[in-house]
């Protein structure tokens, strides 16, 4: 089993990190703060221990994934051999993580990000280590794909150990080669785009969109509280993205998002978005 370095212990770096650890790996936590990262796997014990209580997993399962977490500083993550980071999602808070752990990890140790768009040779610039994307999905935990984007100086080598450990804990990758947006953000996020579109012209109310796409086109959820479930900013970031690195004015993001993300109405993560949420 290898040694994972987790670096962001929010809602995504927790589910990664629950991940690797489920799955026999040792990983270690990281944030800005080291009371973050123990915030964020006491998070984690806190959902597993609402599992066993449900009778979904047996509590020596769960205390097994504890005893697989530790939260740490970046220089515990020297003999790391993958570190995944899920830090906020801007080029430049990327590159200065792994410049930072440049300097730390070994040689051999691979460098993953979960960008959701950004470009991975972009990001890899500059950097001893190989940088590879492993782009989880939300819940992580529990969401099976994972895009493996490989860079303009990606190895072949790197592009298969991440799929190995990729499958090791019980994920499905997908092969994908660099572009804005990789392969399920460049069909889906233009789709959420275009219901909100669809909201601010007055065709229909939040509701009846969501229902008309599960229904009509038999999504498991609908576009609008798809984009409260993502992030409303998140959204709005991977419009950005395409909308700049293709020029394309199909990609353009829609005046409502915009407003919405200023407003500071993300979705469930605070509290409101499209609809309300306890």
């Amino acid at each position: 089993m290898s040694k994972i370095g987790v670096v962001g212990a929010g809602t995504m770096g927790q589910g990664i990190a629950q991940s690797f650890a489920s799955a026999g790996n040792q990983v270690t936590v990281c944030d800005i703060k080291l009371e973050w990262a123990q915030n964020g796997i006491n998070k984690i014990g806190a959902k597993l221990d609402k599992l066993v209580s449900r009778g979904k997993v047996e509590q020596s399962f769960a205390d097994e994934v504890k005893g697989n977490l530790k939260a740490g500083e970046y220089a515990d993550l020297a003999d790391a051999d993958y570190i995944v980071e899920a830090v906020l999602e801007q080029v430049s808070v990327k590159q200065d993580l792994f410049k930072q752990l440049d300097d730390i990890c070994k040689d051999s140790t691979i460098f993953c990000t979960n960008t959701s768009s950004l470009s991975i040779t972009e990001i890899a610039n500059g950097i001893k280590h190989e940088v590879i994307g492993m782009h989880f999905f939300n819940p992580a935990d529990r969401m099976k794909l994972i895009e493996v984007i490989r860079g303009e100086n990606t190895a072949d080598a790197t592009n298969d150990a991440v799929i190995e450990l990729s499958k090791q804990i019980g994920k499905t990758p997908v092969q994908v080669n660099e572009a804005p947006g990789f392969v399920v953000n460049r069909i889906l996020v233009p789709m959420i785009n275009e219901g909100i579109f669809v909201l601010q012209e007055g065709v229909a109310s939040a509701e009846d969109i969501d229902t008309a796409m599960k229904l009509g086109a038999n999504h498991p959820m609908g576009p609008l509280a798809l984009a409260d479930l993502i992030g409303l900013d998140i959204v709005l970031d991977v419009m950005e993205v395409l909308y700049t690195e293709t020029g394309d004015s199909k990609y353009r993001p829609c005046t409502l998002l915009k407003k919405m993300v200023r407003a500071g109405k993300l979705g469930r993560k605070t509290g409101e978005g499209f609809y309300k949420y306890n």
